[in-house]
């Protein structure tokens, strides 16, 4: 469970800013959506391949 302790003088706006940062940091909904369905296990690992190619052509690109 998220908490967040509101400091002195801070405004309710900047308090909701800093949880929902949290939440998505921590990624509640993306392990719940995971969660619902069952995934094979060498279908996670071919994404988990394909996130790592593309994320490696983007460097390298950047080098150039």
């Amino acid at each position: 469970m998220l908490k967040i302790l509101i400091k002195e003088g801070e405004g309710i706006d900047r308090a909701l800013k800093r949880y929902k940062r949290k939440h998505r940091n921590i990624k509640v909904m993306q392990n719940l959506r995971e969660g619902q369905f069952f995934t094979k296990p060498s279908v996670k690992r071919r994404r988990e391949i394909q996130k790592a190619s593309y994320i490696q052509n983007l460097r390298d690109q950047e080098d150039i």
